[in-house]
């Protein structure tokens, strides 16, 4: 565990802020570091945080990869201290949405604060998140993580709105507004760190098998996330009220460890992998969902198996396992530290095998394993699986619209080399090859 001012062996100091940046690549090897710029800006910013903080010796203000050593586990040294940081600082820029790396340290530490937001219900808000400007970038061109935050650059200062921390530290005329901007920036660092206090999270997770959160350029992707659950109004004999709500969206299954409902952060987590999210219950749109055709838009059905209890749902079931849908990946929760779980485990693991047994061949879609999600924890890490796995079958069944007009010849490869006519016969490919090699030599000569 990393904690401030540990000591211990084996232990690092926990950084206040984490500052996520793109690598501008040299345009000549005996070029200059054109990253040197990001290190003074972060120097200054660290100096700042600890005239505002109580931070005591020895905990640095802030984390930046440029101060890892060579032969170090740079994703164990990230993995750290994304799971420790107070505060999550990305450095826009035309590089950072394009950057994997720099996606995949945006999910892990909103993961983490979608965790931490489960398990207090509280307020969304900026997530523990805070964006500076290193060049400004259009609002049309942010994804969807970053443009939910709508973070007010100006409150900075209008110049660097306009220039950004790189125009600013580069240009002398605006010195006195690069540190007024520095020193702003490192009091809303101080300010979310004090308002929000993350939950620490794993230092040990598979830091590269993480997704990004920024998706391909163009348009948000769409994902539409259904529930099909029971409600206080319908709950089977034997199963409490604790998990449930009035509507089948407030269904927790985790519940007591978490206090939101499982749809709102499977939003949030869905959402950090730059996708536009739509809720409904399958129950209610089931016709809609089953209805024959192709897709429009992958989807993601969250299943609670004592809802299987319902005749009516199980052959919702049965339908969605036996129809030809599999861009509608599923997940099914099973919380074994419930109390009830145990008593009808065998006999709804059997209604839900059953009704889903198609899923279990290539190409029938993504499913839970059989024995269910059992933590929070397990599904946050699952679901960018079943998404991925919904959005590749979308793909290859989604409807395509070719251009109107007529359709041109398409080239083929020939014998002799790629163009539209018939081409020279097979057997006369070494004689031609000949002629060829022939003329060039000719040419040469």
């Amino acid at each position: 565990m990393l904690v401030l001012g540990a000591d211990g062996p084996g232990e690092e100091p926990a950084p206040y802020f984490f500052l996520s940046y793109a690598h501008t690549p040299k345009n000549h090897p005996k070029d200059k570091d054109p990253n040197v710029w990001v290190e003074r800006f972060y120097r200054d910013l660290c100096a700042h945080v600890m005239q505002l903080t109580s931070l005591p010796a020895g905990v640095p203000a802030g984390f930046l990869d440029q101060q890892m050593q060579p032969g170090e586990g740079w994703q164990e040294r990230l993995s750290q201290a994304l799971a420790s940081c107070r505060v999550f600082v990305p450095l826009y820029s035309p590089r950072y949405f394009r950057s994997e790396q720099c996606g995949r340290e945006w999910f892990v530490f909103s993961t983490r604060a979608a965790h931490h937001q489960a398990r207090s219900n509280g307020a969304s808000g900026s997530g523990g998140i805070v964006p500076a400007l290193w060049v400004p970038i259009p609002p049309t061109e942010l994804p969807q993580p970053a443009e939910r935050l709508q973070f007010n650059h100006a409150a900075f200062g209008d110049d660097y709105a306009d220039e950004g921390f790189y125009g600013l530290i580069k240009l002398r005329y605006l010195r006195d507004q690069y540190e007024r901007a520095v020193y702003r920036l490192a009091k809303r660092i101080v300010s979310v760190a004090e308002e929000t206090c993350i939950a620490e999270g794993d230092p040990h997770q598979d830091y590269g098998g993480m997704p990004s959160a920024f998706g391909p350029p163009g348009p948000a992707r769409a994902m539409e996330i259904s529930i099909l659950a029971c409600s206080w109004s319908d709950l089977p004999a034997g199963r409490g009220r604790e998990c449930y709500g009035p509507s089948p969206r407030d269904w927790n299954p985790y519940h007591p460890t978490t206090a939101r409902p499982l749809a709102d952060h499977a939003v949030d987590v869905v959402r950090n992998l730059d996708y536009r999210v739509r809720v409904g219950e399958f129950e209610a749109e089931a016709e809609r969902l089953l209805a024959p055709g192709p897709p429009h838009s992958p989807g993601l059905l969250i299943l609670d198996r004592w809802a299987l209890d319902d005749p009516h749902r199980r052959e919702l079931m049965r339908r969605l396992g036996a129809a030809d849908r599999p861009w509608i990946s599923v997940m099914v929760p099973w919380n074994r530290e419930d109390p009830e779980s145990g008593v009808r485990e065998d006999e709804l693991r059997t209604a839900t095998e059953e009704a889903l047994a198609a899923r279990l061949e290539d190409g029938g879609g993504y499913r839970s394993p059989s024995g269910g999600v059992p933590t929070l924890e397990a599904f946050s890490k699952e679901l960018p699986g079943a998404v991925k796995a919904a959005g590749k079958y979308y793909t290859a069944h989604a409807p395509t619209f070719p251009p109107e007009g007529p359709s041109e010849r398409v080239p083929r490869v020939l014998p002799s080399g790629i163009g539209y006519g018939a081409g020279l016969p097979a057997s006369t490919t070494g004689d031609a090859g000949q002629a060829l090699g022939n003329a060039d030599k000719e040419e040469r000569l």
